[in-house]
């Protein structure tokens, strides 16, 4: 906390840059607006925090700059833009119980007990992060093993992927959760013996959910703030938040009055009530100097592989009487994106299995007629896509917003949910680009580390961080360092309507960037998957300095 403190206290005193920066001797590599690669050795940054000028070796310094800035020949790149992220989700893991580190059941039970002792103060244990999958498990968890170590409070442990959630005996108690309780449209609860067994998938979350304490607001402050400081370090200057509810926005909107804000925050509302809550008639405007917009509205078709959520054309290889749940109607839907494009958000739906996917696209396709103006749909992570669907990706001009890290973290739950058979649309990022869609990455942090770097060696390589599988999973679908830098930046910034002013270093954009040891476009993947930033500018400020 007391980092925390120092990083409030910086936030604070910084001001309008009153003057002319020259940050020189760097290894500068950029972007420019059609994605070709382009290098400098200096950069001017008016006082608007707006980049005024690239310098060649041969171009002329100024002569009195007002702050000069030596890089020492290090590699100067644009700062990460997350194309899709859950910001306050990330601040309340990093403040609750985190299992994503926990190799088995028995490991996760050992981290739940200490946790609760440590915490006789809490009436609920609350956490995330658990995943059957890396532990081995070959079933879910049970209410059973959670009151093997904490029988006497309610345990409420949100899956990794944030599409289901494992429940105590005491939690169901105060929910009200019998052997009678149906699961709402577009959820299941797992049941054993003919009783809730404990897992609560998608939709039927929000059973345990209704009945848990909810944060307070300095809750959520304290939150925001420590995902700030986390994502700064990782070399994040902007992060689109997928799912946006009226509270977040209120801590974001309080960080911003204290002048406590530092990244840039592309705000998608949680669903239609959300976003009319936040925004009202329209996307707000920009804010905060250019760090704080509502853009659009986040729509959830189904839910995730791991969960067995994620809305399948053929059952699960691994689970014959299952496909999945749609968790809206194709009316719901529909009815959806008229009434948000109607008033101009952009629409972004959530679909992780072929046949959301397949929906997803109908729907776009029903509406775009009627629909005048660039809508640039997007459709969130596009995992497993039937093969015949990506072209209508292009022809839609629908943006696929995708996740490279999850392919290393997924690729065996991947083909034990889908087969050999069917993974040839599963994590298509080359063939996307192939067909000629706009891909941007994110990471979906907290479900994965908001770290970019690793995304863009998986993303380049299809490997995990062993190297593993040797060759890479699929490596047809690998993409190169140009691409994989794009989706990170210039379209992740396109993606969000906001390419006029992030995204590149050419002239006129904000001086958005990062200091590195290593040229991302010529090192290796497992040099890239290591790299870490040692500073964080945004607007022309020095947010972050590695051990400083």
């Amino acid at each position: 906390m007391k980092r925390l403190a120092l990083t409030v206290i910086a936030l604070l005193l910084a001001a309008p840059a009153q003057a002319d920066t020259l940050v020189d001797n760097v290894n500068g590599i950029t972007l420019d607006k059609d994605g070709k690669v382009v290098r400098f050795t200096g950069m001017v940054i008016g006082t608007d925090g707006k980049v005024k000028q690239l310098l060649d070796r041969k171009d002329k310094r100024p002569e009195r700059p007002d702050f000069k800035e030596d890089g020492k020949g290090r590699t100067l790149i644009p700062g990460m833009i997350d194309a899709h992220g859950h910001l306050m989700g990330l601040g309340l893991s990093l403040m609750l119980l985190d299992l994503s580190d926990t190799r088995s059941l028995a490991e996760a039970q050992a981290a739940i007990k200490k946790y609760a002792d440590e915490n006789p103060e809490l009436p609920w244990i609350i956490g995330r992060g658990w995943n059957q999958e890396k532990w081995g498990l070959g079933r879910f968890p049970t209410a059973a093993d959670l009151d093997a170590v904490v029988p006497d409070r309610p345990v409420w442990l949100e899956r990794v992927d944030g599409h289901a959630g494992w429940a105590n005996s005491a939690a169901m108690t105060a929910a009200k959760i019998t052997a009678a309780t149906k699961a709402p449209e577009g959820g299941r609860i797992e049941m054993t013996d003919g009783k809730p067994a404990g897992v609560f998938v998608d939709a039927a979350v929000a059973l345990i959910d209704s009945a848990k304490p909810k944060p307070l607001a300095r809750d959520l402050d304290r939150a925001f703030l420590a995902a700030q400081q986390q994502l700064l370090a990782q070399g994040i200057t902007a992060i689109a938040d997928m799912g946006t509810t009226i509270q977040e926005w209120q801590a974001y909107r309080r960080a911003g009055d204290k002048h406590q804000l530092a990244i840039r925050i592309l705000s998608y509302g949680g669903d239609i009530d959300n976003m009319a809550l936040i925004a009202g008639p329209g996307p707000t405007p920009w804010l905060y100097d250019d760090k704080l917009r509502m853009v659009g509205v986040k729509l959830y078709l189904d839910g995730a592989l791991g969960s067995r959520g994620a809305w399948l054309k053929a059952p699960y290889a691994d689970a014959p009487g299952q496909k999945g749940l749609p968790l809206l109607t194709p009316a719901q839907l529909r009815n959806k994106m008229v009434r948000a494009s109607m008033d101009k958000f952009q629409v972004a739906i959530h679909a992780i299995g072929d046949a959301a996917n397949a929906e997803a696209l109908d729907a776009i396709t029903d509406l775009t007629a009627d629909l005048p103006g660039e809508r640039r749909w997007r459709i969130e992570h596009a995992q497993i896509v039937d093969p015949a669907d990506i072209p209508r990706f292009a022809k839609l001009g629908v943006i696929a917003s995708m996740q490279p890290i999850h392919q290393p973290s997924d690729r065996l739950m991947a083909e034990a949910r889908l087969g050999p058979d069917r993974l040839k649309g599963a994590y298509a990022w080359r063939s996307m680009e192939n067909a000629g869609v706009r891909l941007a990455f994110g990471s979906d942090v907290p479900v994965e580390s908001a770290n970019p770097f690793p995304g863009i060696a998986a993303a380049i390589s299809r490997t995990d961080a062993q190297g593993q599988p040797f060759g890479g999973w699929h490596p047809e679908e690998a993409v190169s360092r140009e691409t994989a830098l794009d989706g990170f930046t210039r379209s992740a910034a396109y993606a969000a309507f906001a390419e006029d002013r992030l995204g590149t270093l050419m002239p006129g954009m904000r001086a958005d960037f990062l200091i590195v040891d290593t040229d991302l476009l010529l090192a290796s993947p497992e040099d890239i998957r290591k790299m870490v930033p040692l500073e964080t500018w945004i607007g022309g400020y020095r947010y972050y300095k590695k051990g400083g």
